[in-house]
């Protein structure tokens, strides 16, 4: 495409029709806080792309370095609200690194005198670099449940990046790092060790982020217009209920069904179609640990199942049980 995208930058998909008008305002603001940095032609179709340069008083902007206000965690399973078994904080990245990076996360915990608790997590179509005393690595997308042991006592200090946003930095496929967990010198060619022993040195997530950034900065890619893309695909599947299939995305974006198919393997690692599937489950999960019984048979149409037995299927193949079972457990 030509220009590298600016790092503050969003894309809108506009009709062909208006595109000589988007073109004459290139470099011209748009708002009081962005202004037009580019325009392209998807040839084929009836669209046109608009790259939008975002300012730095943009308010999506003023993120940078803040804990992300705490939530109902998505994906944990059998999560115990009244006696947890860990602390759990995220953080967003500083405004250089948003394009990459969707947060930050520490997990504690102090078990000692105490039984191993194994938690178990609905994955989610991201990469993260986790950093642990002795066990650092890269940690691909599971296209199941993903289990970890906590024992005694101990932290851990991930990056969370963005769909898709890890491939500039892997430059290779992301589907070799999907179901797998891959130990930090393989991908980095050098030892952990001193990294990690800067960051558990330190007291506080403001001390420890920079030092993890820093570290980021130093392998930084240029920015990928194929991650904005990726991206805009993924907040639509979690925002818009009505997408079940891999066809209504492609109703929405001057992309064929291949070329998506493609290029999400190569830059998530996963499919369009495993995605829209995850998040439907995640959905469904919700429901279930907030104590709703859904009608389990047009829940599995929502969700873009055939029938109510492929939904059962796939529910038990990557949470471990049977909706049913999963609901009394929460009980």
């Amino acid at each position: 495409m030509g220009k590298r995208n600016p790092p503050c930058s969003i894309w809108i998909l506009i009709p062909s029709n208006s595109y000589n008008k988007a073109a004459g305002f290139r470099g011209q603001p748009c708002c009081t806080t962005a202004e037009v940095f580019n325009s392209i032609k998807v040839p084929g179709c009836g669209y046109a792309i608009v790259f939008v340069m975002l300012h730095p008083n943009c308010s999506i902007l003023e993120r940078s370095l803040m804990e992300l206000k705490p939530g109902k965690p998505v994906g944990l399973l059998h999560l115990n609200k009244e006696n947890p078994k860990f602390s759990a904080s995220r953080y967003s990245p500083s405004t250089d690194l948003i394009p990459f990076i969707e947060h930050y996360w520490i997990v504690r915990w102090n078990l000692r005198g105490q039984e191993p608790h194994l938690q178990e997590t609905l994955p989610h179509p991201s990469v993260h670099l986790v950093f642990e005393k002795d066990n650092s690595r890269i940690v691909g997308v599971f296209k199941g449940r993903f289990s970890v042991l906590l024992q005694e006592q101990g932290a851990v200090f991930g990056v969370k990046f963005l769909p898709g946003a890890y491939y500039p930095f892997l430059n290779n496929s992301v589907s070799t790092l999907t179901d797998r967990m891959v130990p930090f010198r393989e991908i980095y060619g050098m030892s952990s060790q001193a990294l990690e022993q800067r960051l558990f040195s330190q007291e506080t997530a403001e001390q420890m982020i920079p030092l993890a950034e820093s570290f980021i900065r130093e392998r930084l890619p240029e920015r990928d217009l194929n991650v904005d893309l990726i991206n805009t695909v993924v907040q639509t599947i979690i925002s818009d209920r009505s997408i079940i299939k891999v066809d209504d995305i492609v109703r929405r974006f001057p992309v064929s069904k291949r070329q998506f198919q493609l290029l999400f393997r190569q830059y998530v690692g996963v499919s369009p179609k495993w995605i829209i599937q995850r998040y439907r489950l995640h959905e469904a999960v919700e429901k279930m640990d907030d104590g709703k019984i859904p009608d389990w048979s047009r829940l599995a149409l929502e969700l873009g199942y055939y029938d109510q037995a492929h939904f059962i299927h796939d529910f038990k193949s990557i949470v471990g049980t049977s909706p049913e079972i999963y609901t009394k457990k929460v009980k």
